[in-house]
């Protein structure tokens, strides 16, 4: 397999997350803040291009309005940020959405995006789903990344459950799966990390579930 040229997307790391309605809550949040910011320096000193993304609604929404606390980056991720990288901010669940990320990733010569950051449930699945259809491999970094309890008219789910299940769905179709580690040691060494496909997945699933 050739080497990847990866580019690191950094979703929504936005204090919104760390308080409220939407704290993040499975992995433990400080864990993968933590694990992004290893991210985000594995990427800085090895030359991979970073995008970083904000979520961002209008004046008097609820969340991530524009000049509220919520809508800021956390400090630690603030405080690694280069001056040079891209920038956008976004209104859709996927980066891609309505902003000119495709576009710039293409000129970067990029064909891989490592995808970090919040929440896995929604922005990161919306981010990596897409990207097939751009043109583009994902990877997902399963501890730098975090989702949220839900419960709506369809049932209910918890963080662990979810979050387990949707880099399962991921590391099946949509993206290669890895830990930060895993992540860094193959922007060192140069290589791709390893994906599964939907048969593979499915026959393993049925072997899974007849084991017990």
């Amino acid at each position: 397999m050739t080497a990847p040229h990866r580019a690191l997307v950094v979703v929504d790391v936005q204090q919104e997350y760390f308080a409220g309605p939407l704290q993040i809550q499975h992995p433990p949040r400080e864990e993968s803040l933590a694990n992004i910011v290893t991210a985000v320096e594995t990427a800085k000193a090895n030359g991979l291009p970073v995008v970083l993304v904000q979520h961002r609604l209008p004046e008097g929404a609820p969340i991530f309005a524009e000049g509220t606390a919520g809508f800021e980056l956390h400090p630690d991720v603030d405080a690694v940020v280069d001056p040079s990288w891209k920038r956008v901010t976004k209104s859709f669940g996927s980066v891609f959405a309505g902003t000119d990320v495709a576009a710039w990733l293409r000129e970067q010569g990029i064909d891989t995006v490592s995808i970090v950051g919040f929440m896995t449930n929604n922005c990161d699945l919306a981010t990596a789903v897409e990207a097939e259809g751009l043109g583009f491999m994902a990877e997902v970094l399963s501890d730098a990344s975090g989702a949220i309890n839900l419960a709506n008219e369809a049932g209910h789910v918890s963080a662990e459950a979810l979050h387990a299940t949707l880099m399962v769905l991921l590391q099946s179709n949509f993206a290669a799966v890895a830990t930060t580690a895993q992540w860094v040691e193959a922007v060192r060494g140069g290589e791709p990390l390893a994906k599964n496909n939907l048969v593979e997945s499915a026959i393993g699933g049925s072997a899974a579930v007849a084991a017990g």
